[in-house]
């Protein structure tokens, strides 16, 4: 069982805009503060990708090169809750989206270190 559920995907046109959102799926998933929380994405065919992380105590956060500028990362810390704000899509940002946590704090880009997981919420951008 996954222990984040994430929302928001769906169907985008080109430039334009979605927003995502992750919450632990049981009451009982703490999200500490040296936890860093992420984002992930996996088009057909392709190898899963990361997007964005933030880290839960201090907020710094970092990107991918492909969606610097584009997506923007954010969390609220007293509601357990993870978004991501997607501007500008593009049809190669189609894809499952997955919300991840990082219990280690650190090799923010691995995907091996993050333990819990979210099932995925699809993004489809297209005219």
């Amino acid at each position: 069982q996954a222990q984040l559920a994430e929302s928001g995907g769906g169907l985008a046109q080109p430039g334009g805009s979605l927003d995502l959102a992750c919450t632990p799926s049981e009451r009982s998933f703490v999200i500490y503060a040296n936890y860093i929380m992420a984002w992930f994405r996996q088009a057909p065919g392709k190898e899963r990708e990361f997007v964005a992380a933030v880290s839960w105590r201090n907020n710094k956060k970092v990107y991918s090169d492909s969606v610097k500028g584009r997506f923007a990362i954010s969390r609220v810390a007293a509601e357990n809750a993870l978004y991501l704000r997607m501007n500008s899509l593009q049809p190669e940002d189609t894809a499952v989206y997955y919300c991840a946590c990082n219990p280690s704090g650190e090799s923010w880009y691995d995907g091996s270190k993050y333990h819990y997981w979210g099932q995925g919420t699809q993004v489809t951008v297209s005219s």
